[in-house]
């Protein structure tokens, strides 16, 4: 799935403004919503991941392998350490990747954008998904930060594209309480739900108790 990356940089733009308002005065220390991670491992993570995004740019651009992380341990080690920063260091931390980010993807050559590149997880992709990747973990980490930000704040356009993701679990025909049908998978249960009620559920961000139907455990997706 692969859209107009200069399209949704907007919407990754006004995302990452509601992000930095949200951490603007907000306790890191706390957990977060991901196990063993407190809302600094979370905020750290996403500035870490706004670098590893303009790595691939420049792998796109450049045409050099270019690795998000230079490997899995450095990752998680730079997490860690950076987590445990005072909160104003992680705040600023993460608003100048944000910023260097927008920049290398505007910098972006229009002919660039069709190049593959690996994500962390060695799947490839055209550079163009690249920004709707990132997109997603700015507004699921957002909720992430078990602050104010929920799940019925995303944009109904992103909740949308999110049931029709390929990264998302295809577990179930996906109707609204209206019975407009947004996803149809044979032989499968349907479950009726709010949208953006829907796209919390099948991304973890939700138990799906404000869902009907017979809900499938999405453990056997994953």
């Amino acid at each position: 799935m692969t859209a107009d990356p200069l399209a949704l940089n907007a919407e990754l733009e006004r995302a990452t403004t509601r992000l930095l308002t949200t951490v603007e005065d907000l306790d890191l220390a706390p957990p977060s919503l991901c196990p063993g991670w407190t809302r600094g491992h979370v905020v750290t993570h996403l500035a870490r991941n706004a670098d590893a995004y303009i790595n691939l740019l420049t792998w796109a651009r450049t045409g050099v392998r270019t690795p998000a992380y230079a490997s899995p341990a450095a990752r998680e080690a730079d997490i860690e350490t950076g987590a445990g920063r005072p909160a104003e260091a992680q705040r600023a931390d993460l608003a100048a990747a944000a910023t260097r980010l927008a920049t290398a993807i505007d910098a972006l050559p229009p002919e660039a954008w069709s190049a593959t590149v690996a994500l962390p997880s060695g799947t490839e992709i055209p550079a163009a998904r690249l920004v709707w990747s990132r997109l997603c973990e700015v507004e699921l980490h957002h909720v992430d930060l078990a602050a104010t930000y929920q799940p019925s704040d995303w944009p109904e356009a992103f909740s949308r594209r999110l049931l029709h993701d390929p990264a998302t679990p295809r577990a179930a025909t996906l109707t609204t309480p209206d019975g407009t049908t947004l996803l149809t998978v044979p032989d499968a249960p349907t479950v009726t739900g709010e949208i953006h009620a829907l796209a919390a559920w099948l991304t973890g961000r939700s138990d799906g108790a404000d869902l009907t139907g017979d809900r499938p455990n999405l453990e056997a997706w994953k």
